[in-house]
């Protein structure tokens, strides 16, 4: 536990980054041609409806816990976070009992038309979470413990296996049939990560291994007996984890909340949501692909560096190499997230249609499908600072502040469902958009103005991350309004020439924002290798 909290969290997110890239490009191509055969109708039915059920389940029985126990590890007792992570196991039997009777029983069914296996896809759901909840000891374990290259080697078994066994079903039912193959490539992926997990872990703890606490398998187990209570738990860990967990139903609610009021509301139609959904994964890439992975190491290193219960002023007087440290760390990835956006929303304009037809063909790039994916790319820009501001927010904040975070949380979930049931309702897919963009930013000034308050009377203001520079900012308007006009001209005969104008002037924006951003990147080397030295 020696290792420096700052180098393995970069670590973790380039290495996460590389290799989803890497095989999220085969995926992508796999999915491209799997989209050729599978109808809007079953696409809406499993990535809006059943995929919405697993977010929801998983998300509220595990993102509390996750938060809660990665904090402060140094000071743990693990065997007392063993005991609390396993109430994740039980905590997820009644959402999925709650949520399999909302999805089975009270929600409009698919028609027969569409698919017969839709019960079964709940039920694949349902199991395949409580499957994977009994491995959560072992990921907070690895991430706690800098289990790295653990981490992405199995959800790249995750991902292969859902992958392979969905494709080869489909394509052997001749793209009939989808939700039953989804459903059991939903169930063989969780099982492959579940098992794979174990395997690891009791391969490890055969080994003499001095600075790791858990010498047999049966350590990752609940231990209750013959103790008393306040020896089983960690009672300040309760506390954070109870407000992590109302925490977490809000902030469900405004990250999925487009797909509840689908779901809820019938706004769109079965086939509607699919290509709402296709449209939405592929503008989420940068998402998945850059933003997640750095998100998730970002949390981890903040709650490790900023301690949640002091004062920033008294941790500047105690360590302001430390403080200093943080809060230039955090302006910089304002800074690269911000500007990935503006890159994204800048050439997304020209290059949405073309994106489309190249990833499911003239129907997709026809209709409704590039608006949505043009307006898509600039949610991704609030997507990406929104991303950074909150897991800052989230790794230091104190009880307290939490709890007052939560309360203004429920304020504005309230008012983006009710945003995204006026805008769906007036401008349809677009309409889900629109309210995205105004949840992103309401949640932008919300940790906003926390940061800004931590850092009152200080002489860091990492909110200066988000000022663009001028150069860049002047390359990106020539950009867009070139590639606009290349778009009018080549487009419909001479797509490779729409293509290469893109490409060179991409290349151009990215050695300006290089060069201007040179002192950003020079100074994170610099950490970097100074804490690896």
């Amino acid at each position: 536990m020696k290792k420096n909290f700052l180098k393995s969290s970069v670590e973790n997110a380039s290495l996460n980054i590389l290799l989803q890239v890497a095989f999220r490009c085969l995926t992508f191509v796999i999915n491209a041609f799997v989209l050729r055969h599978v109808s809007q109708n079953e696409l809406g039915v499993t990535n809006v409806r059943l995929l919405l059920l697993e977010s929801t389940i998983l998300f509220l029985s595990r993102e509390a816990f996750r938060r809660a126990c990665l904090t402060d590890t140094l000071s743990h007792n693990w065997f007392k976070v063993i005991n609390l992570i396993w109430f994740s196991v039980p905590l997820c039997a009644t959402i999925c009992g709650i949520c399999g009777y909302i999805w089975l029983r009270l929600l409009s069914q698919p028609d027969i038309t569409v698919t017969t296996y839709y019960e079964f896809g709940v039920w694949s759901i349902l199991i395949s979470c409580n499957i994977e909840l009994c491995c959560e000891q072992l990921y907070i374990v690895a991430q706690a413990f800098l289990f790295v290259k653990l981490q992405i080697v199995l959800e790249i078994i995750n991902i292969a296996v859902r992958t392979i066994v969905y494709t080869t079903m489909v394509l052997y039912w001749n793209g009939q049939n989808a939700v039953l193959a989804f459903s059991f490539a939903q169930l063989a992926s969780v099982i492959a990560y579940t098992m794979s997990f174990y395997i690891y872990f009791w391969y490890y703890t055969k080994k003499d291994k001095k600075d790791f606490p858990f010498k047999t398998m049966w350590d990752f187990f609940p231990n209750f007996t013959g103790k008393k209570l306040s020896e089983c738990m960690d009672f300040s860990l309760l506390m954070l984890l109870w407000s992590f967990l109302k925490q977490g139903f809000m902030k469900q609610l405004l990250t999925d909340g487009e797909r509840y009021v689908m779901t809820f509301f019938n706004t769109l139609q079965f086939d509607q949501q699919g290509v709402y959904d296709v449209v939405n994964n592929l503008g989420s890439l940068a998402a998945r692909f850059l933003f997640k992975p750095v998100e998730t190491a970002a949390y981890f290193y903040f709650s490790q560096l900023v301690q949640r219960e002091v004062p920033i002023q008294t941790q500047i007087q105690q360590d302001p190499n430390r403080i200093k440290e943080a809060a230039s760390v955090l302006e910089c990835m304002l800074r690269v997230n911000s500007s990935i956006g503006l890159i994204v929303l800048s050439f997304g304009q020209a290059y949405a249609k073309l994106a489309l037809f190249l990833y499911g063909g003239t129907t997709l790039a026809t209709g409704i499908g590039p608006v949505l994916l043009q307006m898509h790319c600039l949610a991704i820009l609030f997507l990406a600072v929104n991303g950074i501001t909150e897991c800052y927010a989230a790794a230091t904040m104190n009880v307290s502040e939490l709890n007052k975070y939560n309360v203004e949380m429920v304020v504005l979930s309230v008012i983006f469902l009710l945003i995204s049931l006026l805008f769906s309702t007036l401008f349809s897919g677009i309409g889900f958009i629109f309210a995205n963009c105004c949840n992103f930013t309401f949640r932008i000034i919300q940790c906003g103005r926390y940061i800004l308050s931590q850092y009152k009377g200080t002489n860091y203001n990492p909110l200066n991350g988000l000022r663009p520079k001028k150069s860049f900012i002047c390359c990106l308007m020539l950009s867009t309004i070139i590639t606009m006009y290349s778009e009018a001209k080549y487009y419909e005969e001479k797509k490779l020439t729409h293509v290469i104008i893109g490409g060179t002037l991409f290349l151009l924006t990215t050695l300006v924002w290089l060069y201007e951003e040179m002192a950003t990147f020079r100074f994170l080397t610099k950490v970097y290798c100074s804490k690896h030295n």
